[in-house]
């Protein structure tokens, strides 16, 4: 049985990496800084992977439908010409712009698409306040604004438009491809079901009680932030990670807080999210009509990822003759944030080849 402080770590790590948080947790004064940080964004490169002299790269900026600057790292292959097709990524849930979603945005654009990776409503340099919330519309909603942003550029095909979601952000992509019609291609990598795993749990371990009680709970916590003036937060991952921390905790660990995937402003680093955003994903089903996509999608997903039940089961909602499942022999849920040695990107181009063209 897992010890009783591993049990308390876990409930506070949940949100930060994809679903629930505790009532205890960390309160910061929220401030003005966020709407700030997109007017200067970080000029230097200041990634957690080397830039490529294969790309050319700048910072942009683009608002979604609710109004909240949006900060993007544009990665342009070098010497192109013509109207190319276009990706949008973002991800993992907690992270920043700077690590995986930067990563794929510039491989991606190494193999000829013009891509941008974009920090999502209220974290990282874009705007939005109070800080760090997470929500089922509004982070849809960042996908579509990408899209507008791509498909009024110069050097983009509208019509040759992809998006890739990681972690967290995979489970907003599919839904994005559910409302968006101008997404010709999706990719989940390694993916979160976000309302699923906040509303049951990891592993589906939460029963209509369980779900009572956590609702009660951060119904608390919203009293005691409107009597405050301040928002709790859930907590990043720990510090310190106890002997008997389970493996996928530590493969967190291993990425968020080791030089690997260390950045300052990653949420999961830091004070992670607003702890009663939880409330939104326990009565918002963001895959509810996965059934109903009909442009193409590909699920990829780590053999030994905890999360696979996801795309897995996702999978299985999706309609058509243009959906895939690949499942990578090795790793775990971390390793496709970073790992290029398995992160299938020949794979993730010929699909957007084949779809986007």
């Amino acid at each position: 049985m897992m010890k009783k402080r591993t049990r308390h770590m876990l409930i506070g790590l949940l949100i930060a990496i994809g679903a629930i948080a505790t009532v205890n947790a960390q309160v910061i004064r929220q401030t003005n800084r966020g709407n700030m940080e997109h007017q200067n964004p970080v000029s230097e490169w200041d990634k957690t992977f080397p830039k490529s002299d294969k790309v050319n790269h700048r910072k942009v900026s683009f608002k979604n439908r609710y109004g909240i600057t949006l900060v993007a790292d544009l990665y342009v292959p070098k010497n192109a010409t013509g109207k190319l097709p276009a990706i949008a990524v973002s991800g993992p849930f907690g992270a920043v712009k700077e690590q995986a979603s930067g990563l794929y945005a510039q491989a991606m654009a190494e193999r000829g698409f013009l891509s941008v990776a974009f920090d999502p409503s209220y974290t990282g340099e874009s705007a939005g306040t109070p800080r760090y919330v997470a929500s089922p519309d509004i982070n849809t909603e960042d996908f579509s604004a990408a899209v507008d942003f791509l498909s009024l550029h110069d050097m983009v095909d509208p019509e040759r438009i992809g998006i890739v979601g990681i972690c967290g952000w995979g489970g907003f992509a599919v839904n994005a491809a559910a409302n968006d019609t101008r997404i010709k291609a999706t990719v989940a990598s390694t993916m979160y079901d976000m309302s699923r795993v906040t509303a049951n749990g990891y592993f589906d371990s939460m029963d209509a009680d369980k779900r009572y009680a956590f609702r009660k709970q951060l119904n608390e916590q919203r009293t005691v932030d409107a009597r405050n003036g301040v928002y709790a937060l859930a907590g990043g991952v720990p510090d310190v990670l106890p002997d008997d921390a389970p493996q996928f905790v530590k493969d967190y660990y291993a990425y968020y807080k080791t030089p690997r995937g260390y950045h300052r402003r990653s949420l999961n680093l830091n004070g992670g999210w607003n702890t009663t955003s939880s409330l939104s994903f326990m009565n918002f089903p963001i895959l509810a009509y996965a059934g109903e996509i009909r442009s193409a999608v590909l699920l990829v997903h780590g053999e030994k990822a905890h999360s696979r039940y996801f795309s897995e089961d996702t999978f299985g909602k999706l309609p058509g003759d243009n959906k895939e499942l690949m499942i990578v022999p090795g790793p775990n849920h971390t390793d496709l944030y970073d790992r290029t040695d398995v992160i299938p990107f020949d794979k993730i181009q010929a699909f957007f080849n084949k779809y986007l063209k």
